[in-house]
């Protein structure tokens, strides 16, 4: 056999609240695909409210499935790449940013490591990931906790807003 090497099925969360949002979601996605990642589907942009850092403008959320045969610490090389270029700076925790790229699933793969931690271990918990998880794989399984996609949203304690953008101008919480 060659050297073939095995394509990975993610799940990858982009956000962000400065700057042209829309815009910035999809040169995230167009330089993720140059970087060597595939969509397979992408959830509806949605508008949602920020969560743990208040006086914020509104974020603009989506979710992709995509597949890569780059490991995941390589991803994460890659969407801290595309943040960079999209000219994300760090800054407060929850706070404002042009992009975020997480990584939240890696098929079954489970890593708890310094830099990275998959699944996102905060995934369950918050409205502006599992809303547009829900909509592209309702059935999909969290590799820990053993729960559908559907079920986790279910169960939800976030009750933040998170509406489907219609290009409307941006909203403070």
């Amino acid at each position: 056999m060659g050297d073939r090497r095995r394509r990975v099925v993610y799940v990858l969360g982009l956000g962000g609240n400065l700057g042209r949002r829309a815009a910035n979601l999809a040169r995230a996605r167009r330089l993720l695909e140059k970087g060597g990642v595939a969509v397979v589907r992408a959830s509806p942009v949605y508008e949602t409210e920020p969560v743990g850092f208040a006086g914020q403008p509104a974020f603009l959320n989506q979710v992709l499935e995509v597949l890569s045969e780059l490991d995941p610490p390589a991803l994460l090389r890659l969407a801290k790449s595309v943040e960079t270029a999209l000219k994300r700076t760090p800054a407060v925790t929850n706070g404002p940013r042009t992009i975020d790229i997480d990584i939240l699933l890696a098929g079954d793969h489970v890593e708890a490591g310094p830099d990275l931690v998959v699944p996102h271990p905060r995934m369950h918990l918050r409205n502006f990931v599992l809303v547009p998880l829900d909509d592209i794989a309702p059935d999909l399984r969290h590799p820990v906790l053993g729960r559908t996609v559907r079920e986790l949203k279910e169960a939800c304690p976030d009750r933040s807003r998170v509406e489907r953008f219609a290009g409307r101008r941006r909203r403070r919480p």
